[in-house]
C-alpha cells in the first residue's frame, strides 16, 4: 500500500537526506542516463515520463529540483512549468532539457519562470553543474552532514576559497563549477592540507566504496579540478602530486 504524506512532513524528511530531484523526460533512454548521473553523484532521483504524471508526483512528494523536458506526451513542459508557477503549494526550481536551442525558445521559457536552461545534447558534469548552481541559488544547497565541521567553516588557500556549507568554489572572485564529486575531492584536500591523499582513500572517502586498483576515476577528477582552477588563475597550481602515494593540497610554503 503507498502512503501519501504532506508537505510538511515529505520537506522534513528531505532536509535530512540529499537533494531529491524529479526528472520529467518521456526519452526512457535519457531518463535513464539522468537518473544514473544523479544516483551516481549522491542525489536522490525520482522519474515521471509525461507531464501528467510528474503533475500528480507533485502533490505527493516535495522536490528540491526538477529537470524538465518540453516536448511530453499529455501535459507539455511548457503547460507543467505555467502549472507549476501558478499553483501556491508548489515551490520548486525548475531547469529546462530541451533540443530547442535558440535565443527566443531560450529567453521565452526564462520569463515564463524557468530557473535554467540546458540544450540537448549535454555533457553529464554540465547537467551537475547546472543543477549545483541552482540548488545554491534557490538555497536547497547540499550540506555536510552535522558534527563533520562549523557550519561557518570556511578553507582558503592563497587565492582559492572553498565554502563547504553553500558548496562553492571561488578563485580570485570567480566561482568555479565543479561537479559533486570534484568538489568532496577538493573540500577533502583543503581541509586537511599537510595530508597526503592516496587514490585509494579519496576513493573510499568520496565515492563511499571500496578500491580495485585498476580504477582510474580519481586521476580523472583530480585533472578535471586542475583544468577547472587553472582557467581563473593559470599560473597558480593548488593540488599537489605525490609521485607513488597520491595527491595533497600545495600549501603555502611551496
Amino acid at each position: 500500500m503507498f502512503e501519501i504524506f504532506d508537505q510538511e512532513e515529505a520537506a522534513m524528511q528531505d532536509i535530512q537526506s540529499n537533494p531529491r530531484i524529479l526528472i520529467v523526460e518521456d526519452d526512457a533512454d535519457i531518463n535513464r542516463l539522468l537518473y544514473k548521473i544523479l544516483k551516481k553523484n549522491d542525489y536522490t532521483p525520482e522519474q515521471a515520463f509525461s507531464g501528467t504524471e510528474a503533475r500528480l508526483m507533485l502533490h505527493s512528494s516535495v522536490y528540491d529540483l526538477i529537470l524538465l523536458d518540453l516536448m511530453l506526451p499529455g501535459m507539455t513542459g511548457e503547460e507543467l512549468l505555467d502549472y507549476i508557477r501558478n499553483d501556491r503549494k508548489i515551490s520548486v526550481p525548475v531547469v529546462i532539457l530541451s533540443a530547442k536551442g535558440n535565443l527566443k525558445d531560450r529567453v521565452g521559457l526564462l520569463l515564463d519562470g524557468a530557473d535554467d536552461y540546458l540544450t540537448k545534447p549535454f555533457e553529464p558534469e554540465e547537467v551537475l553543474a547546472h543543477i549545483c548552481a541552482v540548488l545554491r541559488r534557490c538555497g536547497r544547497a547540499r550540506t555536510e552532514p552535522e558534527g563533520t565541521e562549523s557550519e561557518s567553516a570556511v578553507y582558503t588557500c592563497r587565492n582559492l576559497t572553498v565554502y563547504p556549507e553553500a558548496r562553492r568554489v571561488v578563485v580570485k572572485d570567480t566561482e568555479i563549477m565543479l561537479t559533486a564529486h570534484e568538489f568532496d575531492i577538493l573540500h577533502l584536500l583543503i581541509r586537511n592540507p599537510d595530508k597526503v591523499y592516496s587514490r585509494e582513500t579519496l576513493y573510499e572517502q568520496v565515492w563511499k566504496g571500496g578500491y580495485y586498483g585498476e580504477d582510474n576515476t580519481v586521476n580523472v577528477h583530480v585533472s578535471n579540478i586542475r583544468k577547472k582552477l587553472a582557467k581563473a588563475e593559470p599560473e597558480e597550481e593548488y593540488i599537489q602530486t605525490v609521485w607513488g602515494i597520491g595527491f595533497k593540497m600545495k600549501s603555502d610554503s611551496l
